[in-house]
């Protein structure tokens, strides 16, 4: 069980940094990569359910959330993993 739980939190993890590095380069237009409203499209699924919550937020909090919102999801996983591991041992 300890193997699974780590595979899983590795991968979000990675697919998390992977998502973050597409959003910035997107968004500045970093090598040559034409800036677009659709930067953060890879952040979108790995942030539900908190990207629902963010429909009132201003402009300018909005990108940071939405950034941060699979953050809550990864660590969730680690609680429920590390919760798991004290039962199963």
């Amino acid at each position: 069980m300890s193997t699974i739980c780590t595979i899983v939190i590795a991968v979000f993890a990675i697919a998390y940094v992977i998502a973050v590095a597409l959003f910035i380069i997107g968004t500045y237009g970093l090598f040559g990569s034409p800036s677009g409203p659709m930067a953060g499209i890879f952040l979108v699924p790995l942030g539900v359910p908190w990207i629902f919550l963010l429909d009132g937020v201003s402009e300018n909090l909005i990108l940071w959330l939405g950034m941060l919102a699979p953050g809550i999801n990864l660590a969730l996983l680690w609680l429920i993993c590390r919760t798991l591991r004290r039962f199963v041992t």
